[in-house]
């Protein structure tokens, strides 16, 4: 369970603001966005992998104290896994409306067909 960096009190990992101190916990009131805050006079910079980087936009930069993208440079990145391919029959039932107004379309065409060689 995540701590407040206040008061060092536990608090539930969707909480906005700790209740004990009131201090901000997560950025625009959004339970999923995470706000970092440095602890002590530190800067979050000092310590950030997109500061080193020189990749990073924030205008507070290099003196912010709060932010949503820190990443600690010496914790090594999650790489992101790449998700499983769908399977042929979960397509088919996303799409069974559109194959079934295609296939309809389709018949009707070929009706059309047939009734054009007939006469």
């Amino acid at each position: 369970m995540p701590t407040c960096p206040r008061c060092n009190q536990p608090v539930d990992p969707q909480a906005i603001a700790c209740p004990f101190c009131r201090t901000t916990l997560k950025a625009h009131g959004h339970p999923g966005i995470t706000l970092h805050q440095a602890i002590g006079s530190e800067y979050l910079c000092d310590s950030c992998t997109y500061h080193a980087d020189d990749t990073c936009n924030y205008p507070q930069r290099p003196y912010a104290r709060e932010c949503t993208l820190y990443h600690d440079d010496r914790q090594p990145f999650q790489p992101v896994r790449s998700a499983r391919p769908a399977s042929f029959s979960l397509w088919f039932q996303r799409y069974l409306p559109q194959i079934m107004i295609l296939g309809l379309l389709g018949v009707s065409f070929l009706i059309v067909l047939y009734q054009q060689q007939q006469r």
